[in-house]
């Protein structure tokens, strides 16, 4: 795989949504999180509990400077449900790493956990970035979710291939968090009109 080269895109401040869910790649959304930051966005980490096995929500609080949520009853500051207004005010819902559970929840229109609610109830752009065992995204199920939020407008950045922590080679590596973070930049640029 080659170099890949970049145009820097200029996008003003805008609220990203970053979805983490449980995968050995979470530690990688920790860079894409402060990546984001610097590049003036406001993030809000929203973390399965499954992510929480791997890297702690301090550890996103601490970089993202705000408050993370892991569960519905993280929400009590306000009558408004906390993950409505995080659905109201994304202009980007990004999960990275995007496991093969959260995809099969999205396509199906499941909501039993904040982020998996996010997604069905947000009208912003959604950026998958998938990471997993190679065999379970070239599973037939895996790949009819993926279909089937695509049919939706769901956008998809990865999987690479390279060694899995699983120890198997093949399909299934989180994709580059630089690239992952040019690419949100690309949609947000979309969303302004600043690109065709």
């Amino acid at each position: 795989m080659g170099t890949r080269s970049f145009v820097k895109i200029i996008v003003k401040q805008k609220q990203i949504v970053l979805g983490v869910t449980g995968s050995i790649a979470a530690y990688k959304a920790a860079e894409l999180a402060s990546l984001l930051v610097k590049q003036g966005h406001d993030v809000f980490v929203v973390m399965t509990q499954d992510a929480t096995e791997f890297i702690t929500p301090l550890t996103f609080q601490t970089l993202s400077k705000n408050p993370v949520t892991t569960s519905f009853y993280d929400e009590k500051e306000s009558w408004h449900p906390g993950h409505i207004a995080l659905a109201d005010r994304a202009d980007l819902l990004l999960l990275a790493p995007a496991t093969a559970n959260i995809i099969a929840e999205l396509a199906h229109g499941l909501a039993g956990h904040p982020l998996a609610a996010i997604a069905l109830a947000t009208r912003a752009p959604i950026l998958l970035a998938p990471a997993m065992n190679g065999k379970m995204w070239e599973h037939a199920a895996t790949q009819e979710n993926v279909a089937s939020l695509g049919k939706r407008g769901v956008e998809f950045i990865g999987p690479e291939a390279g060694m899995l922590a699983c120890g198997y080679e093949g399909l299934g590596r989180l994709w580059k968090v630089e690239e992952i973070a040019f690419r949100a930049e690309f949609l947000l640029a979309r969303q302004d009109n600043l690109i065709a």
